[in-house]
């Protein structure tokens, strides 16, 4: 899965059913998509947070490559729009200051601010599964022969990917190197929110806030 900032719950759903988690940070960025940007809830609805970033004229840019335009005090207010949205919240005071400390960090690559959060989240959670990097593997080619490449060169049989991968694989590729493909259904829950009525596809944050250690429960149905 690409890195996004603070993703939604299905992305943990995914990250707590397999054996190996990979980042798939080697990719195109694309604008205007979950990469810099989620939601949260507000006593209104929901607001965005983005994280600005430098990519202007820069179209092929990898993920790993794109840096933050720290010329806008981005930290500031998203730290500021947790607290005024979640301080009621009841595990608002066991996370915030931990995330406070990691925004308080001199950030610069997108990427290493994203999977550092969502590495803190995962870890809040209670989720166990190991991760890495597919920039890690120096894989040159590309699309759905990338992906089954990074499986072989992992030992995986079985690849688990988002509902929205299944637009762009070519699944044939998988089952002629004999790699089984799954891909997510997920069932959104619906979980005590600081507001009503209930707000589903936030950010993950949301749910710790509000939910603190049942945070994995709710995500898997259980």
């Amino acid at each position: 899965m690409q890195p996004g900032y603070l993703p939604w719950l299905g992305f943990f759903e995914l990250m707590s059913k397999v054996d190996l988690f990979v980042f798939l940070d080697d990719v195109q960025y694309t604008k205007r998509d979950w990469r810099n940007r989620n939601r949260i809830r507000t006593r209104s609805g929901w607001q965005w947070l983005t994280i600005p970033v430098l990519n202007k004229q820069k179209s092929t840019q990898l993920i790993k490559d794109v840096n933050i335009n720290n010329s806008m005090d981005w930290r500031k207010k998203h730290l500021k729009a947790l607290r005024i949205n979640y301080q009621k919240a009841e595990f608002f005071d066991a996370y915030f200051n931990d995330i406070e400390r990691i925004f308080s960090q001199d950030w610069t690559s997108l990427s290493e601010i994203t999977i550092t959060l969502i590495l803190f989240l995962k870890e809040k959670m209670g989720i166990r599964t190991p991760c890495a990097r597919a920039s890690a593997f120096e894989i040159k080619s590309r699309k759905t022969e990338r992906i089954v490449e990074i499986c072989e060169l992992l030992g995986a049989g079985h690849l688990y990917d988002s509902k929205a991968a299944a637009a762009f694989i070519n699944t044939e590729l998988f089952r002629d190197r004999g790699i089984k493909i799954e891909f997510q259904d997920y069932a959104h829950p619906v979980y005590k929110q600081v507001y009503e009525p209930f707000i589903s596809y936030l950010s993950a944050i949301d749910l710790l806030f509000n939910c603190g250690p049942d945070s994995l429960r709710i995500i898997s149905g259980k």
